[in-house]
């Protein structure tokens, strides 16, 4: 476990003078997804290094990371964020690899490739995938589903993508309420708080493309599926550059907030379907890396419909390698070209819980999807499958505790995941 938040500058002096037998990861960020990834690593004793802009995520506080530091955030400095980088691993006596946790990392990853540096996933495809209206492109041409979308010629219509309307026009074929949607979304939740928007009536509609327009954001507008709760599902997935992917379907039993929240329990279930399609995507992307391709069950058409895909470690990433599928090894394995883990022959049942977000939805009403077992199993610390936590552990309890400050202290601190 790292005993502080180090500088840069402490954090390069330690380096020069410490070994590792392997290459170091490094992983950012350094809240729950970064814990994931540092906890999925340290299962085959890789080296961790978290680095993040704040101090007060969950990640240093674990069993599983060797040092945490700050790091030049690259949205506030790209060429500084690659700088920072490149002086960590000028002072590591192996070629360390990179895990971007949050779309910002990744680009920032993706645009610099800093010198020294491994990554964990094929830079040149991240935008064919990432970006959302390449994306919905690319699943017209596979007749993979996504909802009725529209890019609007008021606020970027670069690229290949859905079809382009005037936003009058668009609404009048949506009709209200609808979602706008940014073609990048971590620019967005920057400028709006929140990675979509749904708006009920015009002035709303208007309000929020005119404030993508005048940052320069692309934004879509997107008809609100009328989503089945409960029934979303997303493929967790490493694609290599080579070989059989592995892939892992989840489903989102609970969320908080119910509307586009975060999820709070997520079920191992099987469907080829989805499992299939999500591939296809990403294969004919030409991508390869850990990803997450979000569907949800849309009633009205009676089919699931894709939302999305992070390309990149995501807050659940703890179900896949409890089910046996470990994402985060096995793109390590890749990148050092080291003999990857073994995959486990059937997938486990596998139930993953982010506790503090559960707890939220129980307070405001949320109905409770977990059974008495379950109940028994989390409070007697049994949480090593087929229930699996986010964050709590009792074997590796600093990110709990960390998490309990950040909570109910006084100093304010936001990560989606």
């Amino acid at each position: 476990m790292s005993d502080r938040f180090l500088s840069l500058a402490e954090l390069c002096s330690r380096l020069e003078t410490r070994s590792f037998e392997r290459p170091p990861a490094l992983v950012s960020n350094a809240h729950v997804t970064g814990l994931g990834v540092a906890r999925a690593l340290a299962r085959h004793e890789i080296p961790v290094i978290v680095l993040d802009r704040a101090s007060e995520g969950v990640a240093p506080d674990s069993e599983a990371v060797e040092f945490a530091a700050e790091i030049t955030y690259p949205l506030d400095d790209l060429e500084g964020y690659s700088r920072d980088l490149e002086a960590v691993a000028d002072a590591l006596d192996h070629t360390p690899v990179a895990f971007g946790c949050m779309d910002e990392w990744v680009h920032a990853l993706s645009e610099t490739r800093p010198r020294g540096v491994e990554l964990s996933f094929a830079p040149e495809s991240i935008s064919a995938v990432l970006d959302k209206t390449a994306l919905y492109a690319r699943c017209a041409d596979l007749g993979v589903p996504y909802p009725e979308t529209y890019r609007l010629r008021e606020a970027g219509t670069e690229g290949e993508g859905p079809p382009v309307r005037d936003a009058e026009v668009a609404a009048d074929e949506l009709g209200f309420p609808l979602v706008l949607k940014p073609a990048r979304k971590r620019a967005f939740e920057e400028l709006a708080g929140a990675n979509v928007v749904e708006v009920c009536d015009r002035e709303a509609y208007n309000d929020v493309i005119e404030l993508a327009a005048e940052a320069g954001v692309r934004l879509m507008a997107q008809e609100r599926v009328d989503v089945a709760v409960g029934e979303d599902r997303s493929l967790a997935s490493y694609v290599p550059p080579a070989g059989e992917p592995l892939a892992v379907v989840g489903n989102a039993r609970a969320r908080y907030p119910a509307s586009y929240g975060t999820s709070c329990v997520v079920d191992r279930v099987e469907d080829p379907t989805l499992r299939d399609r999500g591939l296809s995507v990403l294969t004919e992307a030409g991508y390869h890396g850990i990803s997450e391709a979000e569907f949800v069950y849309d009633r009205a058409s009676e089919e699931y419909v894709l939302l999305d895909v992070n390309t990149r470690p995501w807050k659940w990433i703890g179900m896949p390698v409890a089910a046996g599928a470990n994402l985060p090894m096995a793109a390590y394995a890749d990148a050092t070209n080291t003999a990857a883990p073994a995959v486990a022959d059937e997938p486990g049942d596998v139930r993953w819980l982010s506790v503090a977000d559960y707890l939220r939805r129980l307070a405001d009403g949320g109905r409770d999807v977990l059974s008495e077992p379950e109940w028994r199993s989390l409070l007697r610390g049994e949480v090593d499958g087929p229930l699996v936590t986010s964050v709590y552990h009792p074997g590796d309890p600093g990110p709990a505790r960390q998490l309990l400050r950040t909570e109910f202290g006084d100093r304010e601190y936001y990560c989606a995941c």
